[in-house]
């Protein structure tokens, strides 16, 4: 049986993935394996032939071209206009640190066996047989902080759970990955979840946690039936659940869906839909890790911070921190997307710059239009204008010019673009969004539209320019949650960097 591989994740899906998998299932002697995405987005739906030589990809195929394949003898490797060769030896891939991603797109999401053939739950094994202070002294040494968006010390938060005294702890992962640009938590889900759960047994057994809850946006079905899928075959295959491996260890694990809430993406928000309240922002203290989820210490960290604690436990904290740059150690999943000619999935050394990103990588932009903007860390992020494509990427350098790295989303603009316009979506985004806990966030993103309104069209433009700045430090200091205090962020990086978009009765006249 020769094995053909087409991937089950929803952006291959999306274009035609299923179709095209319907289409080879007739052919004799075939085996139809649906694998995650490589992360190749442009080329979806890309299938990966298994020849003498190795892994052949096609891609993007449609169901319409299998005849032409099959003329092609594509079953051996054969020539044909959408052969891609060995896709391994692809520059997109090629050039990647993949350590999180090692086998998204390689492996059956859904196989143990594959997975554990793969190197998976090498990590857990190890585990296993050590304290949950010496997994805690791994994860810390390793230099992991939170991939969520705001880079907070994993180890840290650990231990504080860990040297909390509790006869009930949970793990808690909050997968509402909700920021414009970003679906590298999706990929993980629906391409490698025995990682996502690996990664979270592990925690568990570091804190001394014996629940677990996966909270999905419930915009991703796909994510949440294989996750829940993967989560049975681990229970089968004795990694999860009672007595793990034989040992007296235990985790349980549960996905709950989100209601489609943004503002669930806030740690205390997520507890609160968890609990089966309505999602508002929690005041801190208490922090989560003392009094979390039903008042007990609480480990709440995103998809790519558990799923990179596998790696650092089967191959040491130490090579992790091997990668990366200052205080940022590690890879990050990074996600092209926007006007961007190669969109996808780019798994890379923190110290990357946004140039070799979204040029070398992406390939610049898909209009082919100069690059004028990149909005990077969601829709909260800070805009960063075409001079500073070289900064690497970096918690500290970017802190240090008043953007962030969040989750690793890039949304790349061409010239055509309009920033005030941008900076108003900023403003109502997180006045749709906004839990209306607090006064700030609430009245003050509806103030912003009404003043950048006035500033675009004229009205008393100095003053209102000076009444936003006033507006958005008002935001920034006095906001329960990041929803409200990071809005400011986008609008003010926009007013920086592109001020001339906020002038168009200037604009108007010099034409």
């Amino acid at each position: 049986m020769t094995k053909i591989y087409v991937p089950r994740d929803s952006a291959a899906r999306s274009v035609g993935a299923d179709e095209v998998a319907a289409e080879l299932a007739k052919i004799d002697g075939v085996e139809i394996i649906r694998n995650g995405s490589r992360g190749l987005l442009w080329l979806e739906p890309m299938i990966e032939v298994e020849t003498p030589q190795g892994r052949i990809a096609y891609g993007p195929v449609e169901a319409s071209d299998v005849d032409s394949l099959k003329a092609a003898d594509f079953l051996t490797g054969g020539g044909h206009k959408l052969r891609l060769g060995n896709i391994e030896d692809h520059p997109y891939l090629k050039n990647q640190e993949r350590l999180t991603f090692a086998r998204c797109g390689i492996t059956d999401p859904v196989s143990v066996a594959d997975y554990v053939k793969h190197g998976g739950f090498e990590g857990l094994r190890k585990a296993l047989g050590l304290s949950g202070a010496d997994i805690v002294a791994e994860v810390t040494q390793s230099g992991l902080r939170g991939r969520g968006g705001a880079g907070f010390p994993t180890g840290i938060k650990w231990k504080t759970v860990h040297d909390a005294k509790a006869e009930q702890k949970y793990i808690c992962c909050n997968a509402d990955e909700g920021d414009s640009g970003t679906f590298a938590d999706r990929m993980v889900m629906e391409g490698d979840p025995l990682m996502l759960i690996e990664g979270m047994t592990i925690a568990g057994l570091a804190v001394g946690a014996s629940k677990g809850y996966v909270y999905i946006r419930s915009e991703y079905p796909d994510a949440i039936a294989t996750m829940k899928e993967a989560i049975a075959v681990a229970v089968a295959a004795d990694w999860l659940g009672a007595t793990i491996q034989g040992t007296d260890k235990s985790f349980h694990l549960e996905v709950r869906r989100g209601a489609g809430a943004y503002i669930c993406g806030e740690e205390t928000a997520m507890l609160e839909s968890l609990e089966g309240k309505r999602g508002t922002v929690r005041p801190k203290p208490p922090i989560p890790a003392l009094e979390g989820l039903f008042g007990k210490p609480t480990v709440i960290n995103n998809v790519l911070s558990f799923a990179a604690v596998p790696f650092i436990m089967a191959k040491g904290g130490a090579v992790y921190r091997n990668y990366g740059m200052g205080r940022s150690l590690g890879t990050l999943p990074f996600q092209l997307a926007g006007n961007i000619k190669q969109g996808g999935l780019v798994e890379k050394a923190f110290g990357v710059t946004l140039r070799q990103l979204v040029e070398d990588f992406g390939g610049g932009t898909f209009s082919g239009k100069p690059i004028r903007a990149i909005q990077v860390g969601g829709p909260l992020g800070s805009y960063i204008p075409a001079s500073q494509l070289d900064m690497p990427m970096d918690y500290e350098t970017f802190a240090a010019a008043q953007a962030m790295v969040g989750h690793g989303g890039l949304v790349v603009f061409d010239e055509t673009v309009d920033m005030a316009a941008q900076a108003r979506f900023a403003m109502e985004f997180c006045a749709i969004e906004s839990c209306g806990k607090c006064t700030p966030c609430r009245i003050g993103s509806t103030r912003g539209v009404e003043v950048i309104d006035r500033i675009v069209a004229g009205v008393e433009r100095e003053s209102n320019l000076e009444l936003l700045s006033d507006l958005c430090q008002t935001m920034t200091d006095g906001s329960l949650c990041a929803m409200g205090g990071l809005t400011p962020m986008p609008v003010m990086s926009a007013i920086r960097h592109f001020p001339e978009d906020f002038d168009k009765p200037a604009q108007l006249a010099a034409e």
